[in-house]
């Protein structure tokens, strides 16, 4: 019977929570979406960096395969 009147109260507490969840998912989506545009433009910016400091010694032969042997 403890285990029952347990799962009557979980029902009861979680139904709105699950249904908050619901409701609240799309909104936080929406504002969290600059912060992940943010993020892949500096990972441009931070890629193309890296690029152009590792290009002089690409030209020279320096490259993943050069390290292996």
């Amino acid at each position: 019977m403890a285990a029952f009147l347990l799962w009557v109260l979980l029902l009861v507490v979680c139904w709105p929570l699950a249904l908050l969840a619901l409701v609240l998912y799309p909104l936080v989506w929406l504002v969290l979406l600059p912060f992940r545009l943010l993020g892949v433009a500096v990972d441009g910016v931070l890629t193309l960096l890296r690029a152009i400091v590792f290009l002089p010694a690409r030209i020279l032969g320096g490259g993943p395969r050069a390290a292996r042997g």
